[in-house]
């Protein structure tokens, strides 16, 4: 005959089995209890914010994003929708832009360093852009939300700079390339990570089998379109997930974890930089 006892059993609600735990104090959880966190998942007294945080209003975050909760994001997406729009003025412009400012390999080698980050700011098209864009508008707005408006912004330029040197590295010796996409799927794979470590409640498996069926999606594309460059979206998604990794192992639970965060994305943002220049 068994024994309850040593069964695991929510310490909120202790009629109900779990094998969940909190992922900061390591107590069981059951699923109602659990919180989503940047990476795994919290009871409820680890889940509330400590030391200095930012109060963002409850009824802007369900009626959605806005620049209220999300700053950084809608910011990106005004300045490069900015920028797609002044190409549109002038054809010439709009050529003279892509060759002063895309990560064209002989010029970074020659140099010219930061066409590694501007060229996440421009776009060749119309769909381009809109594809860009909204991926940002569904995936940057609730983890800018967990993590932080200085985090975000650090893994952001991190994942650009890792997609940037994945096509620098592995890509043509004449590689011309451009779009946000190295950066974006750098928050993807951020979240890919989260999703894989609370894979054991329901909401976290379903949320990993949907992103994982969104990213084979995306990594089949390159088969049809052979104009996207698959290098920079797997070196910026590799750069997430590294991230998203180190903020757990080095920054969860920790009382200054956003400012451990924020440290740990722009030294992998450097990290990152430093080796497009060496290479």
């Amino acid at each position: 005959m068994s024994d309850s006892r040593t069964v695991p059993v929510c310490y909120r609600h202790p009629d109900r089995t779990t094998y969940l735990s909190c992922s900061e104090c390591g107590r069981p959880i059951c699923p109602d209890c659990s919180r989503d966190a940047p990476v795994g998942q919290k009871c409820p007294e680890c889940a509330r914010p400590t030391g200095r945080h930012r109060v963002v209003n409850a009824r802007a975050i369900t009626q959605g994003p806005s620049f209220e909760t999300s700053p950084v994001v809608f910011s990106l997406i005004a300045i490069n929708v900015a920028i797609f729009l002044l190409g549109l003025t002038s054809h010439q412009l709009q050529n003279q832009l892509i060759a002063d400012f895309g990560a064209y390999t002989p010029a970074i080698q020659a140099g010219e360093w930061w066409r590694a980050l501007t060229a996440a700011f421009l776009h060749g098209g119309f769909l381009h852009i809109l594809f860009n864009m909204y991926f940002l508008y569904l995936f940057g707005p609730r983890l800018e939300q967990q993590i932080g408006s200085v985090s975000f912004t650090g893994i952001y330029l991190a994942s650009a700079a890792g997609g940037s040197l994945a096509t620098y590295a592995f890509g043509p010796a004449n590689s011309l390339s451009i779009g946000a996409s190295g950066a974006l799927f750098g928050l993807f794979g951020a979240w890919m990570y989260a999703a894989f470590r609370q894979r054991g409640s329901a909401a976290g498996r379903a949320m990993f089998n949907q992103l994982g069926l969104i990213l084979l999606i995306n990594m089949a594309l390159p088969l049809y379109l052979p104009e996207i460059d698959w290098r920079a979206h797997l070196g910026g998604l590799t750069t997430g997930i590294v991230i998203a990794f180190l903020w757990e192992q080095l920054a969860s639970g920790k009382r200054n974890a956003r400012t451990l965060r924020s440290i740990i994305s722009f030294v992998v943002f450097a990290v990152a930089m430093v080796m497009i220049l060496i290479i």
